[in-house]
């Protein structure tokens, strides 16, 4: 099996893109909904807005005299989301087919629509 290098990585795509809503599928936020923030390729995860938050606890340094409890949203594994289609506010699966320009584009399995 290949191991997994930054060269590779460059070259995988998610069914998520940032700016995204989706739904949550699995874990202990299923059923919630959000907006992707952030995608952490290398760890196949997606930063999802008020999802997966937790608690950390912050040393006080020269930066942030004041320390302390924060919470932050962690990363969810990219598995354990859909894609929420624009249109009718359902989950779907994501396909990617040409388009009439010949370029690959994202498309909804349920409505065979295109998103973006």
């Amino acid at each position: 099996m290949k191991k997994k290098t930054t060269e590779n990585l460059n070259n995988v795509k998610f069914h998520v893109k940032k700016g995204d809503t989706v739904l949550v599928i699995a874990g202990d936020d299923k059923g919630k909904r959000g907006v992707v923030q952030e995608i952490l390729k290398e760890k196949n995860r997606v930063i999802v807005e008020g999802i997966n938050i937790v608690t950390k606890h912050v040393k006080p340094t020269a930066n942030e005299p004041e320390g302390g409890i924060r919470k932050i949203p962690a990363g969810v594994h990219v598995s354990n989301l859909m894609v929420v289609e624009p249109k009718t506010g359902e989950a779907t699966r994501i396909g990617r087919r040409r388009n009439d320009n010949g370029k690959l584009k994202r498309y909804s399995k349920k409505t065979q629509e295109f998103i973006d």
